[in-house]
């Protein structure tokens, strides 16, 4: 892949959450990728290369759609700057443009300092900000809140504005006079008030893309209508540079037998970080992906990845398909190496209970599951892997670290024999029940915590050789018939 001498790098911010940024990122790498509004008839269709700062599942899926190559995350938390220099620079140094979508608010954070803050992920990537402003119900207040943003960090170079949900051409005419008069942003986009993106709002805070069958047509009339608002053209020239990320090193990819590891992917279980599927294949793993919702019996296999999802919001289908879940948990009793993150653990379970409907699941937990109206556990966590942790042994009895990674769920488990073994101690955060994650059963590890493949933590790796050591162990065992692989 060439390296390229001219590239578009920024980072779409705002004053604060739900200001519409998601909405208009999608746009923004669609319209990009596909050559629309008023670009340089000599830029056609661009190589649009997505981040989102923060973990997150469903905006990356979307980003990942709309620009036509997956988005990676970015996260100060779970890697050193180092290393998020060197995430960025592998995935965009080929890229036409390198578009960053943040989180929250442009200075907030998690400490005082903001260290955390899409102000300091710009900074460390050098990247201007293009601000996008709810302007409901201002016109002259603009001014002094753009002012104020530029005045907080001399160091960041505010770029562009792009004015969302206006009321009209009006207002837009009051707000662009009182910007251009007062202050040296430019405005790059007016978007108007619009019901079909309200619309989409509401898509993108309740469904992934996975579960969407109307997903590239609404990426489609985002695109049509954030290139009709926004000067794409202005947007490439602000954020135009001649220097060239660095070319990556040659990845090394594992030469040793490859295991099969059976991924579930479909409507209810999407949440998987691309570059963690990139680590298991770097790791000596062959992925073959099947559907709970279709799929009769598990691919052929030597291990299981139950992700993340919205296991509830398809207890239907996920009960009806009676086969699969049997085999599932005939194969995790019989020693089939699993791992299970937050939806997976859920599906596990017995049984899911949700809005006075009950769903049998696959059963080898034996725990139920209750949804609640507000998360049970939400944010970063800090773990603390004890002996009982199932991939120590195919890792040379390595001492793991305090694993840094987050959660997100509404739901709790509820049920669990007193004798039940957890991977983990908490130290942050909630996990199953405020003090352990991580339910250890067969040569399963099922948790609420989400693992991100990254330096502190290369736990597709442990996984793998994990799985490895299984298939090892039946292969040389007269007494065992497979219990580990399939």
């Amino acid at each position: 892949m060439r390296q390229r001498a001219t590239m578009h790098r920024f980072l779409i911010s705002a004053a604060h959450k739900s200001s519409g940024k998601t909405t208009i990122s999608i746009g923004l790498a669609a319209a990009l990728r596909d050559g629309l509004g008023n670009l340089p008839s000599r830029q056609g269709r661009l190589s649009v290369q997505p981040y989102k700062k923060g973990p997150d599942y469903i905006d990356p899926l979307w980003l990942g759609a709309a620009a036509g190559r997956p988005c990676y995350n970015l996260d100060f938390f779970l890697s050193p700057h180092e290393e998020l220099l060197a995430q960025f620079a592998r995935r965009g140094h080929d890229a036409d443009v390198c578009l960053v979508e943040g989180n929250k608010g442009l200075y907030d954070g998690l400490d005082l300092e903001g260290s955390n803050s899409n102000a300091a992920l710009a900074r460390l990537l050098d990247l201007p900000v293009v601000l996008v402003l709810d302007a409901r119900g201002m016109t002259r207040g603009i001014a002094p809140l753009i002012l104020g943003y530029q005045a907080f960090d001399r160091e960041l170079k505010i770029a562009g504005v792009i004015l969302n949900r206006l009321g009209g051409r009006r207002h837009e005419s009051k707000l662009r006079a009182v910007i251009e008069h007062y202050t040296d942003v430019p405005v790059i986009g007016a978007v108007q008030e619009d019901p079909e993106l309200a619309l989409v709002e509401r898509h993108l805070g309740l469904m992934p893309v996975n579960e969407a069958a109307e997903a590239e047509g609404l990426i489609t009339g985002i695109a049509r209508r954030i290139a009709d608002q926004v000067d794409l053209g202005r947007l490439l020239d602000i954020s135009r540079t001649d220097v060239a990320l660095p070319t990556p090193p040659v990845a090394h990819v594992a030469t040793h037998h490859p295991v099969t590891i059976a991924v579930a992917r479909d409507a209810a279980f999407g949440f998987y970080y691309a570059d963690d599927l990139d680590a298991l294949t770097a790791a000596g793993a062959r992925v073959e992906f099947f559907d709970t919702l279709k799929d009769s019996r598990l691919p052929a296999c030597d291990g299981l990845l139950i992700g993340g999802g919205f296991p509830e919001c398809f207890l239907d289908g996920l009960e009806a398909n009676t086969a699969l879940r049997a085999d599932i948990r005939r194969a995790i009793e019989a020693g089939l190496p699993t791992y299970a993150e937050c939806g997976g653990l859920m599906y596990l379970s017995g049984h899911i209970h949700w809005k006075g409907r009950s769903a049998e699941m696959v059963g080898v937990i034996p725990g139920e599951i209750r949804m609640h109206e507000k998360p049970v556990g939400r944010g970063y966590v800090i773990l603390d892997a004890n002996e009982h942790h199932p991939w120590r042994q195919a890792i040379d009895c390595e001492t793991l670290p305090p694993l840094h990674a987050h959660e997100f769920h509404y739901s709790g488990l509820y049920g669990l024999p007193a004798d039940t073994r957890y991977a983990y101690t908490m130290k942050r955060g909630h996990g199953i029940d405020g003090k352990h994650d991580g339910i250890v059963l067969h040569n399963l590890l099922a948790s609420y915590t989400h693992l991100r493949a990254t330096a502190g933590c290369d736990w597709p790796a442990k996984f793998v050789a994990h799985v490895h050591a299984c298939r090892a162990a039946t292969q040389h065992s007269a007494k065992e018939s497979q219990p580990c692989s399939r």
